[in-house]
């Protein structure tokens, strides 16, 4: 597939940003929302049971970054 020059630029700053990003932190993608979050002082990602099943902490969250995402299947 043919890219322009400033798709190449763009990630090519995302695998830049990959090398630096600190193991304190995971992305999380939520209906869209591209969340950054902490983890937990043991290195886990923060989890909380709602009924019967696990689903990720809110109260982890830093911030959202606002770019287009999904965090579906294929």
């Amino acid at each position: 597939m043919d890219i322009t020059k400033k798709e190449e630029a763009a990630i090519n700053a995302l695998k830049k940003v990959a090398k630096k990003w600190p193991q304190s932190l995971w992305l999380f993608s939520a209906d869209g929302a591209l969340c950054v979050m902490k983890k937990k002082p043991d290195g886990s990602r923060a989890v909380r049971r709602l009924g019967g099943s696990d689903s990720v902490d809110p109260d982890y969250e830093i911030d959202i970054i606002d770019i287009e995402n999904d965090g579906g299947a294929w």
